[in-house]
């Protein structure tokens, strides 16, 4: 069974990168021959489905359509160009901002909240939104890591290292998890910067929008808040959360149908036209990942690391980021992490280091792994939807050309931080 599931896995892969526009019909194939081979058992399958982030990403994709109508994202994009000197600063800026409410919000969330303006820059610059969309998904899962309520697998960390929010900035007396991050993005962005600033060095003259209205932005602001608010209050990212943004998003659907008066077929026609594949995708990604934790694959693993790294503590360090890196490309990394964690502390344990060397490069291995591919974290599948919306579709190359490098740029940063305070 074993066998079955990985050659289903990466026969589904090849599918998704040779067909990237059928994605979705890859992933539920797939997720289907598991079913019927009984590699997952519809109690399971129930639940692997994660409700959270699909209520989360539907709700999203709903007021980031009302957040277009506002205007509120082309008048931002406006204040970008007119302040900064160049459009490659502008680009940056933004990607910045995604940065720092990704440390607080769900990666996701992140994506949809700052794609408008993204894609309004975009618009006033003349320029194809691809690589900037893609800037967008590589920054939000770098500053993920950071905190504890960023993203699902710091918050497994926490749980099985006892840290507490607090913990992430400092632990022990030295700089803790954050601060190697913080270094990744410093080095990270000079990357991006280098690569948008041929964009344009000069000024852009642009023509001003007016705002049609800042209740979106106001549901935005409120959903940035509460989702921050719900994470660190019910410790961790939970069923409410997935609520609590649906409920904003139904309050701003019915403001526009019925406030801003624009009928019963406009208003559904936005609705019809969200990014309904990519929440089938997802479904189907969530199966087969289900299916791949269940086989004990990722157990399999762990125990063969541990029988490589013996006792080369400088190895075991690079190896251990390397394979998160490679296996976080390809494969969620919440089973992933559960399954390495054990193994990362009892390998520091009989090293004689500090649990944090091993765990923290298995943090940051896996986390920003899932930037190499575009199908390697939940943010990278929403910008390829967005993007496709947009007529200007990514390839599996295109991708690349600006996630890879940034990859292993950031990660190179904040793992050599690491060696050097927790060593």
């Amino acid at each position: 069974m074993k066998w079955i599931v990985l050659a289903t896995t990466v026969i589904m892969y090849g599918f998704i990168i040779a067909f990237p526009n059928r994605k979705s019909w890859s992933a539920i194939v797939a997720a289907a021959i598991m079913l019927i081979l009984g590699a997952l058992s519809p109690l399971h399958a129930l639940e692997f489905i994660n409700p959270t982030v699909l209520l989360i990403f539907i709700g999203a994709l709903i007021l980031a359509e009302l957040f277009i109508y506002s205007k509120v994202p082309a008048v931002i994009a406006d204040i970008l160009v007119i302040k900064l000197p160049n459009s490659g600063l502008a680009i940056l800026a933004i990607l910045l901002m995604t940065g720092i409410i990704s440390a607080f919000v769900e990666n996701v969330a992140t994506v949809l909240v700052m794609a408008p303006v993204a894609l309004a820059l975009c618009q006033k610059l003349k320029i194809s939104p691809r690589m900037f969309i893609v800037g967008l998904a590589i920054m939000s899962n770098l500053q993920g890591t950071a905190t504890l309520v960023g993203d699902p697998p710091s918050m497994i960390f926490a749980s099985f290292a006892g840290y507490t929010f607090n913990d992430f900035f400092f632990y022990m007396g030295r700089p803790s998890i954050f601060f190697a991050i913080q270094i990744g993005m410093v080095f990270g962005a000079l990357f991006l910067y280098c690569f948008f600033a041929k964009t344009g060095r000069q000024k852009v003259a642009i023509e001003k929008d007016k705002i049609v209205s800042s209740f979106p932005a106001i549901l935005l602001i409120i959903k940035v808040i509460g989702l921050a608010i719900l994470t660190f209050v019910l410790n961790g990212l939970t069923v409410a959360s997935g609520f609590f943004v649906m409920a904003l998003a139904l309050l701003g659907f019915f403001w526009y149908w019925f406030l801003q008066k624009q009928g019963t077929a406009k208003s559904f026609k936005m609705l019809k036209e969200l990014d309904w594949d990519t929440v089938f995708f997802l479904v189907g990604i969530f199966l087969v990942i289900g299916a791949v934790e269940m086989s004990g694959l990722l157990d399999d693993l762990a125990v063969v690391l541990a029988q490589l790294i013996g006792t080369n503590v400088l190895f075991g360090f690079i190896l251990i980021v390397f394979v998160s890196l490679v296996i976080s490309g390809f494969v969620d990394n919440v089973p992933y992490i559960i399954a390495m964690l054990p193994v990362s502390a009892v390998l520091s344990q009989n090293l004689g280091l500090k649990p944090e060397l091993y765990m923290f490069a298995l943090l940051i291995g896996s986390c920003l792994g899932g930037n190499i591919t575009p199908f390697g974290a939940s943010a990278n599948v929403v910008s390829l939807g967005i993007l496709r919306k947009q007529n200007d579709p990514v390839s599996f190359g295109h991708w690349l050309k600006i996630a890879l490098p940034f990859t292993l740029i950031s990660v190179t940063a904040a793992t050599v931080f690491v060696w050097f305070i927790w060593r």
